[in-house]
């Protein structure tokens, strides 16, 4: 399949990660190994603005290696494709791709790297898909080395080969994949085509694509550092201790986590994060803020906000504020039915500045709505503390009722063997119906009528 129909120029920029996805903090030892694969393949002859494409490209290449040939943790490599067996009319090697140069430090492989794209003629055919499969194989076994391939190439894909079905294999081997695709004078509706690898960006010149090949390569080499402001209400970063993920944005793959902190100046704490990907950043408040489509400044601080001011709830059983109840309440948000969280009474738990419905799962329910959690205060819910009864039940069938203003609100069903049975209930007046199992006679139904008070142990036998 012909992916790219049209002459352009191409660069994608990958990010290779074996056998474990790799953060710029994994990097211990700083190494980072980059591999050109050049296009040696026969359009690359055509003419573009006062030159070829072929003299462009090795002009830019060239002044790209003056730049990393004296940098210490820097090893280098480089693959050629279409330069070997030349193009003929019906026939074509989609073979023709050689790692040309294999990988050694920056200072070694300097001199020979030059001096192999000096002599590149373009001949053949554009294999793109082949070397971007074999290029995996181009990396020594490093654990903790920082890989990188960068792909100069006219963007023919000229043999019926899927570019994208390669990036999935290669996914699927654990290999990630994060292209930068630059299109010469392109149309932006071909932005689309590329979706499968990268990120469509457009040059309409070479200052265009030199400035794009600088930007690239300071993503590779630069320490980016990232700053999350945890803002309050008054937008000032002043909100922590809240655990943080960071998902690469497109492929929804975790790459980071990170418990938030204020240094000793109470400032944000700093970290290191790779520029290469897109993020999503997830803040674990409850409920959770997002902040999604992050794109970094390379060789930067970068600022990242997310509004996330926090309150305190607190929920207390009156008089015994120390007492474990064992009695937990559902919090939802005001305006959402689903469970928000199940805090526990006797806790206190921080949320998002806002208004909350709760349920406390007591015996009865008890119900509060609208509260509201205010910026660094805490919001108190007190219950009643409950009184004990314990039931001394003969076989039969048997239930608790509230007995409110005349009517029976059922609360719980006693199971029918006897045995005894031991519940905590909030203050109130209470019934039990129940009817002995050896009776068939509705009307035997005995209703056992009481009032419990907070702290009170009743014993109830039936």
């Amino acid at each position: 399949m012909r992916i790219f129909n049209t002459l352009l120029f191409t660069f994608l920029f990958f990010w290779i990660a074996s056998p474990k996805i790799f953060s710029q903090e994994e990097n211990q030892d700083g190494r980072i190994r980059i591999l050109f694969i050049f296009d040696g393949s026969n359009s690359m002859n055509a003419q573009w603005e006062k030159s070829s494409k072929i003299a462009i490209a090795k002009t830019l290449m060239m002044q790209t290696l003056d730049s990393l040939k004296n940098l210490e943790n820097v090893d280098l490599a480089l693959r050629v494709y279409g330069h070997q067996t030349r193009i003929m009319p019906g026939k074509q090697d989609c073979s023709d791709t050689k790692l040309e140069i294999p990988f050694n430090s920056a200072k070694a492989n300097y001199s020979k790297i030059i001096n192999k794209i000096r002599s590149i003629e373009p001949k053949g055919t554009t294999p793109i898909a082949r070397s971007l499969e074999y290029s995996a194989e181009d990396f020594p076994e490093c654990k903790s080395c920082r890989n990188i391939i960068i792909l100069i190439t006219d963007g023919i894909e000229a043999c019926d080969e899927d570019p994208c079905a390669v990036s999935l294999a290669l996914k699927a081997k654990n290999i990630k994949l994060k292209p930068f695709v630059i299109g010469l004078g392109l149309d932006t509706s071909y932005m689309n085509q590329f979706d499968c690898i990268g990120e469509f960006l457009s040059a309409e010149n070479e200052d265009a694509f030199k400035s794009v090949l600088s930007f690239v390569i300071s993503q590779a080499l630069n320490n980016t550092t990232v700053q999350v402001n945890l803002n309050n209400i008054e937008k000032k970063p002043l909100e922590s201790n809240v655990t943080m993920s960071f998902y690469e944005s497109k492929s929804g793959k975790l790459m980071n986590t990170y418990m938030h902190t204020l240094n000793r100046d109470n400032n944000p704490d700093t970290l290191s994060l790779d520029p290469i990907y897109t993020y999503k950043l997830v803040v674990h408040t409850k409920p959770e803020v997002i902040v999604d489509t992050i794109r970094l400044i390379p060789g930067k601080h970068n600022v990242l906000k997310a509004y996330t001011p926090q309150g305190n709830l607190r929920l207390r059983v009156q008089g015994n504020n120390s007492l474990f109840t064992g009695i937990n309440c559902i919090v939802k948000q005001d305006d959402k039915p689903s469970t928000l969280n199940v805090q526990n009474m006797n806790t206190v738990q921080k949320y998002i500045v806002g208004k909350y419905d709760l349920e406390v799962l007591s015996i009865p329910r008890l119900y509060f709505e609208d509260v509201k959690v205010n910026q660094s205060k805490i919001t108190d819910i007190v219950i009643p503390f409950y009184g004990s009864i314990q039931v001394n039940k003969s076989d039969g069938p048997a239930a608790l009722f509230l007995d409110e203003k005349g009517k029976n609100t059922w609360l719980y069903d006693f199971d029918n063997e006897d045995g005894i049975t031991n519940l905590n209930i909030q203050p109130g007046k209470y019934k039990i119906s129940f009817r002995y199992g050896r009776s068939h006679n509705t009307a035997h139904t005995i209703i056992k009528e009481f009032k419990i008070n907070s702290g009170q142990q009743i014993n109830i036998t039936l």
